[in-house]
């Protein structure tokens, strides 16, 4: 990679501080980073995964933590979806190293369609089930927490889970959270515990696709950028999860959705 300027440094600092922000507030956005690098500032693709999980483990790390102090944590669940999820994430970056770079960016302009869309669906169902509870028309509240417990026994599933999502998530650069809460909330886990599941497991899909990309660039000569994205980037975590319920979050969503589903669009055609 060639010398950086200044400008571009400060667009990544504060690109990371922002999508971090959001991770914090809402758990989303981390999908933002992999397009940035490789779409607006023309990065290698191998260099914006290795940047992007980087990102994403501190991220992981900070989000998980603030979640499980706030008993939103569900270990039990974590770990054996956590256990799928490194088994893909190995499998995802050993992928992407067989496959033409112009196809590993149209699969990472496919996946952010496909999260920018699945959260615009996502709020739409959680509004058309509000208007239910609003009607009077809805199930027992112990519901969820039922199907939360069953999930969290079914080994198998959370395992197959975890290496389908995984394997998906390292090998375009998807944070893990936009995939993996949606399809737990489907599940009939509750929304709070959904979220603070996928971060930590983001965890462990950050980590193999860190060690797997950094061990391809010369990473050695951008140490000083990876130190950036690893303070800026945790900054906006923070701040995110401490001023998560003074911000907006159905507002913050929907700008997300909306600009990841237009950028996508335009990329890829």
């Amino acid at each position: 990679m060639s010398t950086l300027t200044l400008l571009t440094l400060v667009i990544i600092g504060a690109a990371n501080m922002a999508v971090g922000g959001c991770i914090g507030i809402c758990g989303i956005a981390g999908f933002l980073l992999p397009m940035l690098y490789s779409g607006a500032l023309g990065f290698d693709v191998t260099y914006a995964l290795a940047l992007s999980f980087l990102a994403f483990l501190v991220s992981g790390i900070i989000g998980s933590f603030n979640y499980y102090k706030a008993g939103n944590l569900d270990i039990k669940m974590s770990i054996k979806l956590g256990i799928g999820s490194l088994i893909g994430a190995v499998g995802g970056v050993f992928l992407q190293s067989m496959i033409e770079k112009s196809t590993a960016k149209t699969i990472l302009y496919l996946v952010v369609l496909f999260s920018g869309a699945s959260i615009l669906v996502r709020m739409w169902n959680e509004k058309r089930h509000a208007d239910r509870a609003t009607s009077g028309n809805t199930e027992p509240t112990a519901t969820n927490n039922t199907s939360t417990k069953t999930i969290a026994d079914n080994v198998i599933f959370l395992v197959f889970l975890g290496i389908t999502t995984g394997a998906i998530c390292s090998l375009s650069g998807a944070g893990g959270p936009v995939l993996v809460m949606p399809l737990l909330v489907a599940c009939g886990v509750s929304a709070r515990i959904a979220v603070g599941v996928a971060l930590f497991d983001s965890v462990f899909i950050a980590v193999p696709a860190c060690i797997g990309y950094l061990s391809r660039i010369s990473w050695s000569e951008i140490l000083e950028l990876l130190v950036l994205i690893i303070i800026t980037h945790g900054i906006g975590v923070w701040l995110g999860s401490r001023f998560a319920g003074k911000v907006p979050v159905q507002g913050l969503k929907i700008f997300v959705a909306v600009f990841s589903v237009c950028i996508a669009i335009y990329m890829l055609f």
